[in-house]
């Protein structure tokens, strides 16, 4: 499946993550936006039990919460794992980039998570419905109500809003790179 650039949507709406939200056409049904997309919204996190995708998490019984954080929903359609496993982590090393570009250097990442210090900054998931894949990032834009040490934007001196305009911005951008990249090579026998 070739790589198109995504939409594109920040919301101002106040909506609560609780892990409903990765499933097919959720973005369509809910900003209208249809095809490849990203979008991002500022909440609460509760996801618990049934809702919860990671299975590891799940079996021992942890959940995610927060009182506020910055949530990004990416879906691509195509029911391909390993391509939402690749959005995901694209879209965490851009945060890495966003901060490393704010002089934040404490960061360290383990798999599909950012840590400053030795606070959790961010919790993601990629999994796939029966016709495309989906993404979630949130970013912590305070410890408050959180299980484990965090860290989180405030904290971090950063405006939530211009960081989520900046990485949906550049995650687009990045995915037009790449389709571009594609139709420049000529292939070799």
């Amino acid at each position: 499946m070739a790589l198109i650039r995504p939409a594109t949507f920040l919301s101002d709406d106040r909506l609560t993550y609780d892990g409903t939200q990765l499933r097919s056409h959720w973005i369509l049904e809910t900003f209208g936006l249809r095809g490849d997309a990203i979008v991002g919204f500022e909440g609460p996190a509760d996801v618990r039990d049934g809702h919860l995708v990671d299975l590891d998490d799940r079996s021992r019984g942890l959940f995610i919460a927060g009182a506020a954080m910055r949530h990004f929903i990416v879906e691509s359609f195509g029911p391909d794992l390993d391509r939402g496993v690749f959005l995901q982590r694209l879209l965490v090393l851009l945060v890495r980039e966003i901060l490393a570009e704010k002089g934040i250097s404490d960061v360290r990442r383990s798999g599909d998570d950012l840590f400053v210090g030795d606070g959790k900054l961010t919790v993601s998931i990629a999994t796939v419905s029966p016709v495309s894949c989906l993404v979630h990032l949130g970013v912590n834009v305070t410890s408050e109500g959180t299980p484990v040490r965090t860290a989180n934007l405030t904290d971090l001196g950063l405006d939530p809003r211009g960081f989520a305009e900046s990485l949906i911005a550049r995650f687009a951008d990045e995915i037009d790179g790449m389709a571009c990249a594609t139709g420049k090579v000529q292939g070799v026998s």
